[in-house]
């Protein structure tokens, strides 16, 4: 399973020259440590579980961040709120490596809530610029993987927040030639179908009002 995730996170960042630190388990941290599930979170050594109704938004007995959220789980918390939780990951790809999780259970982006996203995202500046600074680094990568091609294993909502040094090597695929977007027919047809999509979505109550502008 780890070895997926890595060729999955190799694909569109970078696989891991092995992760700089645990950064779960030392010196002060310890007094962090909730009486919450086992693994606290990263996406790797973890069996896949079975994605849920996108309308189910309570905890499930299987999630190891429900259980995590309700301190049936060990982990290192780094923030509390009343929508959401940033902890560190079990099995860090570099020091300081987190997740933020919502505290109510969706199995994945699209099925979050648009409030419950935001508050999630109002957060990155501010615990992003806290875990840079403990960790010494300057710079950080901020993922979601969202549907197991993508490389998401455990299926509740989460955001990594990956701490970066210049030269880490932690992707391989930074050092890749990117191609540049062809203007041409193929473009043209996938703008339209996207525009398609979002305008005949069903969009439910809390989505209204992300309507684009463009026609």
């Amino acid at each position: 399973m780890e070895n997926r995730r890595l060729a999955v996170l190799c694909s569109h960042l970078r696989p891991v020259g092995s992760g700089a630190g645990s950064g779960s388990g030392s010196g002060s941290g310890a007094a962090r440590l909730s009486t919450s599930g086992a693994s606290s979170g990263g996406d790797r050594g973890k069996k896949q579980q079975r994605p849920r109704d996108p309308g189910d938004r309570g905890p499930t007995k299987d999630c190891v961040f429900c259980r995590i959220t309700r301190g049936e789980s060990p982990a290192f918390k780094l923030y509390e709120d009343e929508k959401c939780l940033c902890i560190l990951d079990s099995k860090p790809l570099t020091h300081g490596h987190s997740l933020i999780i919502p505290k109510s259970h969706y199995s994945s982006l699209e099925a979050t809530p648009p409030n419950v996203v935001a508050a999630m995202c109002s957060k990155v500046p501010f615990i992003g610029s806290a875990i840079m600074r403990a960790a010494g680094c300057d710079s950080f990568n901020l993922l979601v993987n969202n549907g197991a091609a993508a490389g998401q294993v455990i299926f509740h909502t989460h955001i990594h927040i990956i701490p970066r040094k210049a030269s880490d090597c932690l992707w391989t695929s930074e050092s890749l030639r990117r191609r540049p977007l062809n203007f041409n027919q193929d473009a043209s047809r996938l703008v339209d179908r996207v525009r398609e999509e979002l305008s005949t979505s069903n969009v439910s109550e809390e989505s209204k009002g992300q309507e684009s502008t463009l026609s």
